[in-house]
């Protein structure tokens, strides 16, 4: 059996959307794939946002050592090998990113973040379960992609033209 692929999604506090993507990845990716998250100024009680846990463990995914985590754990040269980062906030993907090992193919798939609805908690958990969902919709997508289109550029190819992809759909 071939090493996993190894995908790292970036937001600036890791306490939502890439939480929900780790999480979600991990879920569904089985042996294919290892998912972790960071932000570029992680949180600094190091704890997902409650609601997002909520939302996962509402979906039955797994949510045992999620924390908030600085980019920074990635970027050391003991660090696991990523294979592929997809930021998944506008903020991040603007930021200067320090040099990955290996050179990791990019991606970007900007999601609204959940944490600044404002309204009932109801309303918010809402928020968080959309979120949780249409990250869902495209994990799915990624981890059905068949071995032969996981290399390095197609990989890259494949999760830039899933980000346009689902854009396109949002907007429909």
């Amino acid at each position: 059996m071939s090493e996993p692929i190894k995908v790292l999604f970036l937001c600036v506090h890791n306490a939502a959307r890439s939480i929900m993507a780790e999480a979600i990845l991990n879920h569904l990716g089985g042996h294919r794939f290892r998912a972790f998250s960071a932000g570029t100024q992680a949180r600094a009680d190091h704890q997902p946002h409650p609601m997002a846990l909520a939302a996962l463990q509402s979906a039955g995914i797994d949510t045992t050592g999620l924390r908030s985590k600085n980019w920074a754990e990635f970027s050391q040269p003991d660090s696991p090998h990523l294979d592929l980062i997809i930021t998944v906030c506008d903020v991040a993907a603007g930021e200067p990113c320090p040099v990955w090992p290996g050179h990791p193919a990019t991606a970007h798939w900007g999601y609204p973040d959940p944490s600044l609805v404002e309204g009932t908690e109801e309303v918010q958990l809402h928020a968080f379960k959309q979120t949780m969902h249409a990250l869902h919709q495209r994990m799915e997508l990624l981890v059905n992609l068949p071995m032969s289109r996981v290399d390095r550029l197609v990989l890259e190819t494949e999760a830039r033209r899933l980000a346009a992809q689902s854009e396109g759909a949002d907007r429909a």
